[in-house]
Order: C-alpha cells, then structure tokens, then sequence
C-alpha cells in the first residue's frame, strides 16, 4: 500500500508541474499580447482557460482520491495539503492572466491609449516571482521561496504608485477615462498573481519545513 501512495504522490507532483508550466506559459502570452498589441495572442490566452480548469480539476479529484484511500499523515498529508492549495492558487493565476488577454483586446478596440505607468516593469517582476515561486516548488527550496515572499512587497508599492499614475492620467484628459480604468485593472491583476506567487512559495515553506508563515504567523507542524 505504501508503494502504491507513493507512485500516486509521485504522479500528483507531475501533473502539478505540468500545470505549473502551462500556467507561467499563459502568463508570459497575456503580457506578450499587452505589450505589443497581438490581439490573436490574447484570443488564444483565452480560448485556452478551459483546459486549466480541467487540469485543475482533475488535479484536486487526484489529491481527494490519495486522501480517501491512503488516508496519509505527517509528511505525505503536507504534501497533499500543499498540491491543493497550490492547485487552486495556479488555476486563479491563469484567470487573471485571461483578464489581462481581455483587457489587452478592450485596448486594441479604444486605440491604444498610452499606459501611464511602466506595466512592462511591474510585469516583469510579477513573472519573475513566478517562475522564483514555481521553482523552489519543483527543487523544494525553502530559501528561494522565502526570497519569492520578499518581492511581493515590491509589486504593492507599484501597484499604489500605479494607482496614483492613472488618478493623474485621468485628470489630465477625461477623454481616455475608458483605457486608463482598464490599465488600473492591470495593475491590479499583476498585482493579485504577485500575492499568489508569495502564496505558492509560502504553502513550498510548509510544505518542506512544516511552517505556517502566512499572515506573518510561525507555527510548526509535524
């Protein structure tokens, strides 16, 4: 039986690997098709938001499975724990990057106002909190995660200076209202994958050392 859980567990990380690639993948093509206006680009980020969230589900039906037959404790039950959360958490990632491709579209229709803040910048550090995310979960390294959760506070501070950023825009020409409400939604949607990120590379911490470190609290568990 012991065997058995482990080949199971072992297949549970695959597939959560391949969604973690499928979504930085989606990630990277909805701000492609911001920054340079490929309004197919976009379509395609969109049209393929069905197969994640049935790689999601069929992800979670796989750890619920594991649970209800293996019924698995310590170590392995973190483990599965952890595949949920990170699961659900990938899956929002890959909406918001849908959002992204859709509000790209909604700007390619009104002209393409000019964003008045660096959305290039701040994506740039959103994906590397991803890929820094997703890889201390394939090495399990706790200190690349911990490095992960360091950057979110980076990502807010844009996201605030941002908001200041279009608040003048929109003073400054009333005209462009539409586009630039759909750049603030960018930030915004940036700036919810930086906070899945540091909740991916929190739930690697507990996953590895069996502590509790969101919402600041430090817990062990065995």
């Amino acid at each position: 039986m012991a065997v058995l859980m482990q080949q199971e567990l072992d297949s549970l990380k695959k597939k959560l690997l391949v969604l973690s690639a499928e979504v930085e993948g989606r990630v990277k093509q909805s701000v492609q098709a911001l920054l340079t206006g490929d309004h197919k680009l976009a379509q395609k980020v969109r049209k393929g938001d069905a197969q994640i969230d049935n790689m999601e589900i069929e992800l979670e039906e796989e750890c619920l499975k594991i649970l209800a037959l293996h019924q698995p404790v310590a170590t392995d039950l973190r483990f599965i724990v952890s595949v949920l959360k990170i699961n659900n958490d990938l899956e929002r990632v890959a909406d918001f990057a849908v959002n992204i491709a859709q509000r790209s579209i909604n700007l390619s229709n009104d002209g393409r106002i000019k964003c008045p803040y660096n959305v290039a910048a701040m994506a740039e550090v959103v994906e590397k909190m991803l890929k820094m995310a997703l890889d201390s979960l394939v090495e399990s390294d706790t200190e690349l995660a911990r490095q992960t959760i360091k950057l979110d506070d980076d990502v807010d501070n844009m996201h605030r200076e941002n908001f200041i950023s279009v608040k003048k825009a929109i003073r400054k020409n009333i005209d462009d209202l539409d586009g630039l409400v759909y750049y603030l939604s960018i930030s915004r949607y940036l700036e919810r994958m930086g906070d899945l990120a540091t909740n991916i590379a929190e739930d690697v911490v507990y996953q590895v050392d069996g502590e509790i470190i969101r919402h600041g609290g430090i817990q062990g568990c065995q």
